[in-house]
């Protein structure tokens, strides 16, 4: 396993600690990578359902991460006109699959890295047409050919005579 350079954060995306800046790792789109401030990141905390027992009843553990990306300032006007194209203009993630607030954190944190990095990256070219090759075209009348003269084989037999 190789050793970690400061501020490299592996993988597509990386969200890091809960609270702190959110991290997004050089990509398609993203030559440098991007940190977005942990002051424009918004989490609010509801009471969760789902498994958990009277744990569920007690803790605020569900997660809703949002980020304002028409006034994100880590944003240029290119990957925030892209980012507003792809989603919205506000956007909301939501984390309540774990039992505990901090893993639904950093749950959510990962999401949104994910949305951000697919948002801002590329598209992919157009494809070009192409026309197909004489042989390619024989080969395709040659098969029309025989299936014909197979399908003609199954028509019934009449006595004309």
């Amino acid at each position: 396993m190789r050793p970690r350079a400061s501020g490299d954060h592996g993988g597509v995306a990386s969200s890091g600690v809960p609270g702190t800046d959110l991290f997004l790792a050089p990509a398609p789109g993203l030559p440098r990578g991007l940190r977005i401030p942990a002051t424009e990141l918004v989490e609010r905390f509801s009471r969760s359902s789902g498994p958990g027992g009277q744990h569920v009843n007690t803790t605020d553990s569900r997660v809703e991460l949002v980020l304002d990306v028409g006034a994100c300032s880590a944003l240029t006007a290119g990957q925030r006109a892209r980012a507003i194209r792809a989603h919205r203009l506000v956007w909301v993630v939501v984390a309540s699959e774990h039992r505990s607030q901090y893993r639904n954190r950093v749950a959510a944190r990962e999401r949104l890295a994910d949305m951000l990095a697919r948002a801002l990256a590329p598209s992919a070219p157009a494809r070009r047409r192409t026309k197909p090759t004489r042989s390619s075209q024989a080969r395709r009348l040659r098969t029309k050919r025989r299936r014909s003269q197979t399908k003609a084989l199954r028509t019934r037999v009449r006595d004309d005579e």
